[in-house]
């Protein structure tokens, strides 16, 4: 293990695997929030919520 570090600078490849997962990290986070299921911050829209299509039950009898 010790001779991958001969071969790589260890700040610059830390440096660099450090901004690739922030990156990813915010990349994720935008595509959860441009869904409707998992947007925390607005929630599920009004229309496509199931209980607003849905017709009222009725009592048979």
């Amino acid at each position: 293990m010790w001779r991958i570090w001969l071969i790589f600078d260890p700040r610059r490849a830390l440096t660099a695997l450090s901004v690739f997962l922030f990156v990813l990290a915010l990349l994720i986070h935008f595509i959860l929030l441009s869904t409707d299921r998992f947007n925390w911050l607005d929630g599920p829209s009004a229309a496509g919520s199931a209980s607003a299509t849905m017709p009222a039950p009725t009592a048979q009898g």
